[in-house]
């Protein structure tokens, strides 16, 4: 049985982590998903042997509040948790700075020369300067009240975390400044203003407030690039229509979609989304569903086929049976799976916090040992305090709760030069561990539209005029293919004619008139049901189908003129990115909902496998085997359909021209939608993870550097102790340390390889170069004094060098600037001779 609970009273990754341990301990719970994010939590457990109200009291037992989800049909609004919290960090951090910027003026202005009023100099008023630092740090913890009460309850339950070493270490600044501040009246009481003076200079709240804003910053940036995660549920929510034209008692009636029940007859119009999964009664059309199944081009529908809620009805009228309505349609599904994908995320354990989990229980023992040995030595208990207290501080966590932060800051900020979006610190910090990226093919490795790819006309028909014929014919269609053939004869300056009397065959293609001629134009189908005999054709279409491309077939009345392919192309950096992650040892697969002839043909381009006619389930699941066996697994997508799959894999990476959904869902997003900068991506990752474990490194080192001296060990021989201010200055130089260290990373490049260039240029080259040959087949030569005529008419011609075969029945023509098929048609017609094809 599996159920969701409502979790409350978590705050940072070692909070869920403790749920889980908890609820984990009870007999027949099988899974604890905790998404912290949510604050909800996923259980499956044996019912017979644990009920929901033994796990809610385990929750509750750890200090933490749980109730059971409300398990209602309709799908419940999300709520943006990260951004409410945002708001609140934000009034945390400005309302710190505001009470921490004079306190550090007072604190230390005077080291540096700044003025201060009378009433704060001298040691008669020591007393009103320790008051008053006192009553400036005092609303900053109240402000930031949280690290105590999440970090002492982390440390009564025996897990701590960084808030924790936050808690402890500012409270121990400010509980040894408010024992100067007894300290110093007592003195003062007696007139003893030399000692009163001198824990006057031991005061530390500066250091407090300190810790806790700088900590409050790192905390705020965090949160703040996690605060659109949980928009991607609401993105998908509003991607069905609201309203649906439902047939009721022969009228039709606009309902609101909710009211849409299973049986109902609903009416889509062209350029509506369908309202929910149904089949198609009456009508035709093309829709586009590659927000759903990932399929770049439109399929065709008419009656008796399934058409998919949130689907675009590209053209036609069509009336359609609900089938599936409410949390039953494909997109429920999906917004289920992105739901469970995100709450069975495992939270990612920093070094840190791994560390500190034995770092702070060690410093407490040798704090409090230190403190009771001197007092046995016979020393007194401020002595012995000032040893606890020393130890302490010099163990205080600023650098070690910046080392992160810092890193992730400048790393994240490096992205954005590069056109990379870096959500979370979590998603930076596992891309340097992945071994094998999962990329979607529509949009991500192809440019996501049909292109024209081959024109080959039949024997005897030129390739301009005939693509005339084609782009007059296809001008007069809604399908996106026609729409691709009309951009492609714009691009070649192919003039079109008036063609009327159109008439489309539902799955077939359509006809029309065109100079008193009716040109017809589809896929083979069409061809047979007219018998119009395409001969050598039908191999040379199977060819193309073959290489995952889309022929269709044109013919004026009964004359084949010829075939035409598209295809959705690569783009140009693809095969780079594929070439650069196999170099750094990364396996690539490739998942599409495209057919399988269509798949292995782009497979076979960028040499990696492929896997087809997956829907958005099996993508998610792919992502989940391949990390079930072992596997740090990306996936990059763009589509709503890569939603699930982008949220269950360790790093979701999309493609910024991608649709909101998938964006919101991803971890990184590429902006230029430039698949290299995936690339980049992974190697910043490398990059900010190697200044991380330095930063952390040098933070525990500066920080346990000094302990044994703070502990006193070397005060009986060489009279050594570390004051507390000293310990508190060594804290800081571990910051400004780990600070400077991370700003190294402003220094990163992403690494490019020469042949990343290179093979674009030549690509270029390559197509220059065939662009300025041209082959004309010609008729009526039959000896060699005809090819003399027409190869010495030809290369009379300015920037034409011509080569003439006579038994190829063909002049090979090279251009040195641009010549017009007409031009060279005419040049042959005038010497006599009939040019019947131009390639």
């Amino acid at each position: 049985m599996k159920e969701k609970f409502n979790v409350t009273g978590m705050t940072c990754s070692a909070c869920s982590a403790h749920v889980e341990k908890s609820v984990g301990k009870l007999e027949g719970v099988q899974s604890v998903n905790v998404n912290l994010l949510q604050n909800s939590m996923n259980v499956t457990f044996e019912p017979e042997v644990v009920d929901t109200a033994a796990i809610i009291q385990a929750v509750k037992s750890g200090g933490y509040g749980a109730s059971l989800a409300d398990a209602k049909k309709e799908a419940p609004t999300p709520q943006n948790i990260a951004a409410d919290e945002m708001k609140e960090m934000k009034f945390r951090l400005v309302s710190s700075f505001c009470f921490l910027i004079p306190l550090f003026y007072i604190s230390m202005g005077h080291m540096m020369g700044a003025p201060l009023p009378a009433i704060l100099l001298g040691e008669e008023n020591i007393l009103i300067f320790a008051l008053l630092q006192l009553f400036l740090t005092l609303p900053v913890l109240f402000i930031n009240k949280k690290y105590f009460t999440v970090g002492f309850k982390a440390l009564w339950n025996r897990s701590p975390n960084m808030d924790s070493l936050i808690a402890l270490g500012s409270a121990a600044s400010v509980l040894y400044s408010v024992f100067a501040i007894f300290a110093m009246a007592y003195y003062m009481g007696r007139g003893d203003l030399m000692h009163a003076h001198h824990y006057g200079m031991e005061l530390y709240f500066e250091s407090a407030a300190m810790i806790l804003t700088l900590i409050t910053v790192g905390k705020y940036m965090e949160t703040r690039s996690k605060g659109k995660t949980s928009e991607a549920i609401s993105k998908l929510m509003n991607l069905a229509p609201k309203m649906a034209t439902v047939v009721k008692n022969g009228e039709e009636v606009e309902v609101p979609i909710e009211e849409v029940h299973e049986g109902d007859m609903v009416i889509v119009r062209p350029g509506q989304s369908i309202p929910v999964d149904g089949t198609i009664m009456e009508g035709f059309s093309a829709v586009d569903e590659s927000a759903i199944t990932g399929e770049s081009i439109p399929v065709e529908k008419q009656a008796g086929d399934a058409v998919i809620g949130a689907t675009v009805n590209k053209s036609g009228y069509f009336k359609m049976t609900a089938t599936r309505v409410g949390k039953d349609t494909t997109l429920s599904q999906i917004i289920n799976l992105v739901e469970e994908a995100g709450a069975s995320k495992a939270p990612i354990a920093k070094l840190a916090d791994k560390v500190s989990g034995v770092f702070v229980p060690i410093v407490i023992g040798i704090s409090l040992i230190s403190a009771i040995i001197w007092l046995i030595a016979g020393q007194t208990f401020a002595f012995a305090l000032s040893i606890g207290i020393a130890v302490l501080v010099i163990s205080c966590p600023c650098a070690l709760g910046l080392a992160t932060p810092t890193a992730i800051m400048v790393g994240t900020g490096k992205g954005a030069e590069n056109g990379i979006l870096i959500k979370s610190a979590e998603s930076l910090e596992i891309a340097h561990e992945l071994n094998t990226v999962v990329l979607d093919k529509t949009g991500t490795l192809t440019e996501g539209k049909p292109k024209v790819t081959d024109v080959i006309p039949a024997k005897g028909v030129l390739k301009n005029p005939f693509l005339r014929l084609v782009a007059s014919l296809e001008v007069l269609s809604e399908h996106p293919l026609a729409e691709a053939v009309v951009e492609y004869a714009k691009e070649n300056d192919i003039n079109m004619v008036t063609a009327k009397n159109l008439l489309a065959t539902p799955g077939q293609g359509i006809e029309a008139e065109i100079e008193g001629k009716i040109i017809c134009g589809g896929n083979l189908k069409m061809m047979q049901e007219k018998n119009i005999n395409i001969g050598e054709y039908l191999k040379k279409g199977e060819d193309l189908a073959n290489e995952g491309k889309t022929p269709l077939y044109f013919a004026e009345g009964n004359k084949f003129l010829g075939v035409l392919a598209l295809a959705d192309t690569l783009k140009a950096s693809s095969k780079d990115a594929v070439d650069a992650f196999h170099r750094m040892g990364i396996d690539v697969v490739m998942l599409t909902g495209d057919n399988q002839k269509t798949a292995d043909a782009i497979a076979k381009k960028l040499g990696i496998h492929a896997i087809a006619d997956v829907l958005p389930q099996d993508k998610e699941q792919e992502v989940r085997r391949l990390q079930e066996l072992g596997k740090k697994v990306a996936m990059v997508g763009d589509g709503i359909n890569d939603a699930p799959a982008l949220t269950r894999a360790d790093v979701g990476v999309a493609i910024g021209a991608g649709t909101d959904v998938a964006m919101e869902s991803a971890d990184i997003i590429l902006m230029k939608s430039d698949l290299m900068d995936a690339v980049t991506a992974v190697q910043l990752s490398h990059a900010t993870i190697r200044n991380i474990k330095q930063n952390l490194f040098w933070a525990f080192f500066y920080n346990t550097l000094g302990i044994p001296l703070a502990a006193g060990i070397f005060y009986p021989v060489f009279g050594l102790k570390l004051n507390p201010m000293f310990a508190a200055a060594a804290m800081s130089f571990s910051s400004v340390f780990v600070v400077g260290n991370a700003l190294r990373l402003k220094l990163f490049r992403p690494q490019k390889h020469s042949s990343d260039v290179d093979l674009s240029k030549t690509t270029q080259v390559q197509k220059e170069e065939i662009s300025m040959k041209k082959v004309l087949k010609i008729e009526g030569m039959s000896c060699g004094h005809c090819t003399g005529r027409v190869e010495k008419a030809l290369n009379e011609l300015d920037g034409v060098s011509a080569v003439v075969s006579l038994d190829e029945k063909s002049a090979t023509v090279s251009l040195a600037k641009d010549v017009s098929d007409e031009t060279l048609i005419k040049t042959v017609t005038d010497a006599g001779y009939e040019v019947v094809d131009i390639q």
